[in-house]
């Protein structure tokens, strides 16, 4: 059986993350969209979103990428969320059975305003 190989960064809050003003808060937030949707734009991000009701709060997004592990950490240590300390980048391959898993071209927001926007 061959497999196919991707990269995922799971994107976590740490513990010692530190207090924002909600409008810092917010530019940040934006500023994290504005990063993933250049990197989907590239061709670096296949897939990524933030998680729902996770058991674990820490945990706040998933990307799937088509790179080395090693250009992934790259690429998301400059995403401003991690630079600043509010989240923490994971960085693991994932394997699963060739063909298995497929994506396709959608849109990504840019920013939260954007993201409530909907269409």
């Amino acid at each position: 059986m061959r497999f196919d190989q991707h990269t995922l960064v799971l994107l976590v809050r740490p513990a010692d993350a530190p207090e924002l003003p909600r409008d810092a808060a917010d530019l940040l937030r934006d500023a994290h969209l504005a990063h993933q949707k250049g990197l989907v734009e590239q061709g670096l991000v296949l897939a990524a979103g933030p998680f729902l009701d996770p058991d674990d709060e820490t945990l706040r997004g998933l990307a799937v990428l088509p790179i080395s592990p090693a250009e992934a950490r790259e690429l998301y240590a400059n995403d401003p969320a991690v630079r600043s300390g509010q989240l923490v980048a994971h960085v693991t391959s994932w394997m699963v059975p060739e063909g298995n898993v497929r994506y396709g071209e959608v849109a990504v927001p840019r920013s939260m305003l954007e993201a409530a926007a909907g269409d």
